[in-house]
């Protein structure tokens, strides 16, 4: 269940700045979102540590570009200084399972780990309605 405690709402906000592109293009203010022991697991398969994604990020990504759409978001606060976050993104018709979690550093929320899992749109709706 989700729960929309005070820092569910600050790791939602902080998640919702970590898509828009002009935080990606900048090392500066992405860095400023990413805890120093971050880790992913990219829709490619890649494994990410913070050094490489702010790098990877900030070369490929365009300020003036269409920020990421996000859809489902929701969150549950797991510990004091840990809160889940489960949601999808369609990044230019490339849609994505998203699972990051934040956690409290220095009196703010940042992103721990993430992880991405591609997924087709038009496959999980047939999915879905064979259940019912």
């Amino acid at each position: 269940m989700a729960d929309r405690t005070p820092a569910v709402e600050a790791a939602i906000e902080a998640e919702l700045r970590l898509l828009a592109p002009e935080v990606r293009a900048s090392p500066e203010l992405l860095g400023q979102l990413l805890h120093p022991e971050f880790t992913e697991f990219g829709t490619s398969g890649t494994h990410w540590d913070r050094a490489s994604i702010i790098k990877a990020l900030t070369e490929s990504t365009d300020r003036e570009g269409r920020p990421i759409m996000t859809s489902r978001m929701r969150g549950v606060q797991l510990a004091e200084d840990i809160v889940h976050l489960t949601f999808d993104t369609d990044s230019n018709g490339r849609t994505s399972h998203r699972s990051s979690l934040w956690r409290l550093h220095e009196g703010e929320w940042l992103l721990w780990f993430h992880q991405g899992t591609p997924f087709c749109a038009d496959g999980q709706e047939q999915r879905s309605s064979r259940r019912q």
